[in-house]
């Protein structure tokens, strides 16, 4: 039993609440879950993909949104608990390196599988042979209840959370994350109560983040490219400049798996609403919109247009993968013959930043080839609705927040080393712009 001392000390109060506290929260909550149906009943086959502007555009989603015989099926809810299970089965039977994550306040270290690739290509396997099978019926019907499903993953996400803020209650002794005990349940439960949540050697925060959000996305892509081609006889070389390099990210962040231990989601972020619904539904549901909007309107780039549209994927994507790559090399051993010749300053708490290489050139180097990776399939949409620019924006959004979250977390931990470092590395995304 901990004494209610050491739990003080173990889990101090939360006092600074993100997001503007309970307001916040449930304006994201609502916010979020909103987009979802406004995307989906402005952007169909029945109604085009223009942005709502008109009282009867308004009518029509508000109408469609009450109708909730059209979109909530059981056979979907089904369906998506299967598949996360099968990826929850997988996470416990594949082989794989078990890798131990950071060290947390209590100084243990917690134990995580490797296997996040092999589930992948176990499940593709498992897609071709019911593509074998069956043909493409699973994949039509997957695109074809895109929204049952999305609506499905948002029942389930909403589920998950409630079950690990009850769960998070269990002992005294549970770490909780340092952001999620204010002791307000609307906002413990949204920005995540305990920091990892586990149900014996499942971590459902580590598992959420990369695998069923994840692979779903590829699934959704998949589904919606085989839709073109069953309704127009073709794949568009749009919808393959946009799920190509969509494909090709999620393999590499699965290839890259023990990467994600050192992120600020699996480090400091609770396991709440906000993770389980963007892992779960926000992930696979609106990143496919470019595919989605494809499916059912083919655009055909010139060559010219879709070589230049190929080259920015690949330079960005080079741009966040060989700058992360990097940073890990460095974190992992600084003597390493790859990254030994790289500048560093080296502060009061000990830690080593770079100051050299991709890191000399702006802070966030890799948010800003990350932002123009998702910019690049964004233009493979066309130029005919700024719908499907939304992942941009939003995701610029995104990425300035973690941009704010992570300067000010690195200017309380290291202090004038933090203001040294600035002044040797003054540019945050593009050197010599910003």
């Amino acid at each position: 039993m901990v004494s209610q001392s050491s739990a003080q000390t173990l889990n101090p109060r939360t006092v600074h609440r993100e997001f503007f506290g309970v307001p916040g929260a449930l304006a994201v909550m609502t916010g979020t879950v909103s987009v979802v149906f406004v995307w989906y009943f402005s952007c169909n086959p029945q109604v085009g993909c223009q942005l709502p502007t008109t009282h009867e555009q308004w009518t029509h989603i508000l109408r469609g949104a009450f109708n909730y015989q059209d979109y909530l099926s059981s056979t979907a809810l089904v369906a998506y608990t299967v598949w996360w299970a099968w990826l929850a089965l997988l996470y416990f039977v594949l082989p794989g390196h078990v890798v131990e994550g950071v060290e947390l306040r209590d100084g243990s270290r917690l134990k995580y599988p490797i296997n996040g690739l092999s589930s992948f290509f176990v499940t593709l396997a498992v897609a071709l042979a019911a593509y074998t099978y069956w043909g493409t019926l699973p994949f039509v019907w997957i695109a074809d209840h895109y929204f049952q499903l999305a609506v499905s993953s948002i029942l389930f996400a909403t589920a998950q959370a409630l079950f690990v803020y009850a769960y998070s209650f269990r002992s005294s002794s549970v770490m909780l994350a340092l952001a999620g005990n204010s002791c307000n349940p609307i906002y413990d439960f949204f920005i995540g109560r305990e920091l990892n949540p586990r149900l014996g050697p499942l971590d459902l925060k580590y598992f959420c983040e990369l695998r069923p959000g994840i692979m779903g996305w590829v699934l959704l892509n998949t589904s919606f490219a085989i839709r073109q081609h069953t309704v127009f006889g073709s794949v568009s070389n749009s919808m393959w400049l946009a799920i190509v390099p969509q494909i090709a990210y999620c393999v590499d962040t699965l290839v890259f798996e023990r990467n994600v231990l050192t992120t600020m989601d699996i480090v400091t972020d609770g396991f709440g609403w906000m993770l389980s619904f963007g892992d779960l539904t926000w992930v696979p549901v609106m990143y496919s919109l470019q595919a989605r909007f494809l499916a059912f309107h083919p655009v055909h780039h010139s060559s010219p247009m879709a070589a230049l549209i190929a080259v920015m994927a690949v330079a960005s994507f080079l741009v966040f993968r060989l700058s992360n790559s990097e940073k890990n090399a460095f974190r992992t051993d600084p003597n390493d013959p790859k990254v030994r010749h790289l500048k560093y300053i080296t502060t009061e708490s000990g830690s080593k930043l770079l100051v050299s290489g991709w890191w000399g050139m702006a802070r966030h180097i890799n948010y800003t080839g990350d932002w123009f990776f998702g910019l690049a399939q964004c233009l493979a949409a066309g130029f005919e609705t700024p719908m499907t620019y939304f992942f941009a924006v939003y995701f610029l959004v995104l990425l300035l927040h973690r941009n704010y979250r992570d300067e000010c977390k690195c200017r309380d931990k290291y202090k004038k080393d933090w203001i040294r470092y600035c002044e040797q590395v003054p540019y945050l995304f593009i050197p010599y712009v910003i």
